[in-house]
């Protein structure tokens, strides 16, 4: 009984077979295409690796194997779930993409830094091309700064502005001692004896000789000279123009403005003492014309304490009486011929010197001096001096160069020292006959 099951099972199990024989291919031929594709990829590379290893030629055994290729991924085959191995090969791209990102990101940024180094680099090198440049053009300035001055004096020459003596041809005048000053007188201060006289009677503006009546004025009021003065707006505007170390809102003495407007001819001083005079400015304006006219000066006329107006005029003989007259105050004696002076201003200790030179040297025994400059009253300078024993009044005018009315003082004294005057030799007068003429410009 169980060999006749065995046998049924046997037979029935043969058309189940033969059908899946003939219904496989059926059913494969439906199939998906690239997985045939892939099915007989590996069947014909099976059959052409058999084909290979059973008949291997010398053009294949010269030739590198081939490499296997993957049919089945360029096809784009999802065969089953997805593997590792397929998940490193879908995250190959995005690596590449970052790859890519931080590549370029690299480059930019490189880019950048070669810039900004290359820019610094340049603006280093036009920085110290300039500077090389630079210096070179102050050594060549340097080297030829004379021939340039000398060719700027050729091609631009712009001629001095000339003095009132100088338009009305007072320097005309022959003198015996060949003086550059256009007016002189020596006077003996005792005697009124006058010595030597050129154009003594011309009135002509005076500069700054002009302190000296401010200084005998401020002298004689009796002011205090301890009273603090202060350097106000109406002083700067009304010195303008003309350089002065006395800054605004600089405060010093009565007696040290005195002492400045004396030995270092300084302006803003001697305008702060007019103005801080008793009335002001215009009451000693007029005190000053009215001491004029007590010393007999007749030619003179004052428009201001500084000398920077060329109305501020008068003659040798009228400032030879106004010296005389300031002699006899020791404090303006000693003021006008001190070396140097030390005044704080502002948080500075600032020195002056006495602008006549003619203080220093021992050839001189000076009592009295002062000087003056401006463009119309040409290079001044007043003095009572000790010569051989003789005391003398000098006023010299209008001198035509910085140092010549220094050199027209020297000719003087070496005249008078040949002369011996003081041992009884007679001192033959040298003078020039000339009324008082008041010189205009032109």
């Amino acid at each position: 009984m169980l060999k006749k099951s065995n046998v049924a099972v046997r037979w029935c199990l043969i058309p189940m077979l033969a059908a899946v024989v003939w219904v496989g291919p059926l059913l494969s031929s439906h199939a998906n295409p690239a997985q045939r594709q892939a099915n007989g990829g590996t069947a014909q590379k099976s059959a052409d690796s058999a084909r290979n290893k059973a008949a291997p030629s010398k053009s294949a055994s010269r030739q590198p194997a081939a490499k296997p290729v993957d049919r089945s991924s360029k096809a784009g085959v999802r065969a089953g779930p997805r593997s590792s191995s397929g998940a490193a090969q879908a995250a190959k791209p995005a690596n590449k993409a970052q790859l890519r990102t931080s590549e370029l990101t690299s480059q930019r940024a490189s880019q950048r830094t070669s810039q900004r180094a290359s820019q610094r680099a340049n603006q280093r090198t036009s920085q110290r091309a300039n500077q090389r440049a630079t210096g070179k053009q102050r050594q060549a300035v340097a080297g030829t700064g004379l021939r340039l001055k000398k060719r700027a004096a050729a091609v631009a020459y712009v001629p001095a502005k000339l003095s009132f003596g100088q338009l009305s041809g007072l320097h005309a005048t022959v003198d015996a001692l060949d003086l550059k000053s256009s007016v002189a007188l020596v006077v003996d201060q005792d005697t009124n004896e006058v010595l030597f006289s050129k154009n003594s009677g011309a009135v002509l503006p005076i500069a700054s000789i002009t302190k000296l009546m401010t200084a005998l004025v401020v002298t004689e009021s009796r002011l205090s000279l301890d009273e603090p003065l202060a350097v106000l707006q109406a002083d700067v505007d009304s010195t303008a123009g003309n350089f002065s170390r006395l800054r605004l809102g600089t405060q010093l003495t009565r007696g040290e403005m005195l002492h400045l407007s004396l030995m270092a001819s300084e302006n803003r001083a001697a305008h702060v003492l007019g103005r801080a005079y008793p009335g002001g400015m215009q009451a000693f304006v007029a005190a000053m014309n009215r001491k004029a006219a007590e010393l007999g000066m007749h030619d003179t006329r004052y428009v201001e304490p500084t000398g920077l107006s060329s109305d501020n005029q008068s003659s040798a003989q009228d400032l030879a009486r106004l010296v005389r007259a300031a002699f006899m105050h020791p404090i303006i004696r000693e003021l006008s011929t001190s070396l140097e002076a030390v005044v704080p201003v502002g948080s500075r200790q600032v020195q002056f010197h006495n602008t006549n030179g003619l203080v220093r040297s021992a050839e001189w025994d000076i009592g009295l001096q002062k000087t003056g400059y401006i463009a119309a009253a040409g290079r001044c300078v007043v003095m009572q001096a000790q010569l051989a024993g003789r005391k003398l009044i000098m006023v010299l005018l209008d001198s035509a160069g910085k140092y010549s009315r220094v050199g027209d003082a020297e000719r003087i004294r070496k005249w008078l020292a040949d002369a011996q005057i003081g041992q009884g030799s007679p001192v033959t007068p040298l003078t020039q006959a000339m009324p008082t003429l008041v010189v205009q410009p032109r």
